[in-house]
């Protein structure tokens, strides 16, 4: 294989090899946090919302999809999780490709329960899996459930 292609080859896998870790850490990390009696999150003592906060912020970066962006391509902190353009196309034409990513902030598009649900499983409110480009997360139900005291606490947008 030539030296240029070793490379990219290389990058790709390392990225996508990056990817599958952190997923799977994830919820291991969550899981050893709370067996050592530690919250999973950076800041200590401030509850499931800051947890929460967290893991849509820092971890999962929920707003990169979930959030509008400027004419200069920077997130819209103002409308911080009210829905955004999907800005990704898949490599093949897919007509079941979404083309808006759905408000999640202040007033998520489903129950507390159903949020849960969608987040320890894939699975959203009709019974079908997620579709591609929302990562299918597998959350344990503690950090799902901070995920959605998070986003309960933010200011809902008309």
């Amino acid at each position: 294989m030539p030296r240029e292609e070793r490379s990219s080859f290389s990058i790709s896998f390392s990225f996508f090899s990056f990817l599958a870790i952190a997923i799977l850490i994830l919820p291991a990390h969550s899981a050893l946090a709370q067996q050592a009696g530690k919250p999973a999150s950076p800041e200590p003592g401030n509850g499931d919302i800051a947890r929460g906060r967290y893991l849509v912020q820092d971890v999962a970066m929920c707003g990169q999809c979930h959030t509008p962006r400027d004419s200069n391509g920077s997130l819209e902190k103002s409308r911080e999780l009210q829905g955004a353009p999907v800005t990704w196309v898949p490599a093949a034409s897919d007509p079941q490709w979404p083309l808006r990513a759905p408000r999640i902030g202040g007033n998520p598009p489903a129950s507390d329960e159903d949020m849960v649900k969608l987040l320890t499983t894939g699975i959203w409110t009709d019974g079908k899996r997620l579709r591609f480009p929302m990562m299918p997360f597998r959350m344990s139900e503690s950090d799902a459930r901070a995920v959605v005291a998070y986003l309960r606490s933010l200011p809902p947008q008309q």
